[in-house]
């Protein structure tokens, strides 16, 4: 059996799925773009803005679950163009400190026209 979540302090799903979904003690996030929680824009110009928000409403997901970023064991990372790769790197690095599995690939496109796209496995605690 699984329970959906759902927090205001992350973005609304766009479509027909939740936020994250707990199976036993493990949380399964749908994948976070950067939008803005109280405005539903997309937040920041550049790589770096873009994953900082992302990470702000993966952490805001995840507490909601029952978890952490510190908990995640997996993750699966989208970028729009490889060249931000680095920069991705450098945010990223600062919210999972804990060093999850990941991937990271490039797609032709992301909803919104965001720069980055990240969904998250993890361990609820």
């Amino acid at each position: 059996m699984s329970t959906k979540v759902e927090t205001k302090k992350a973005p609304a799903a766009i479509g027909p799925y939740s936020q994250a979904v707990v199976v036993g003690d493990l949380i399964f996030t749908s994948g976070q773009i950067p939008l803005n929680p109280e405005t539903g824009a997309i937040e920041g110009a550049s790589i770096t803005e873009q994953t900082h928000r992302v990470c702000k409403n993966l952490e805001a997901v995840l507490t909601a679950a029952g978890g952490s970023l510190q908990s995640a064991v997996k993750t699966v990372c989208f970028l729009r163009d490889m060249a931000d790769f680095a920069a991705f790197n450098e945010v990223y690095a600062q919210y999972f400190t804990e060093k999850p599995a990941r991937s990271c690939v490039a797609v032709k496109e992301l909803p919104k026209g965001a720069l980055v796209e990240v969904e998250v496995v993890a361990e609820k605690e």
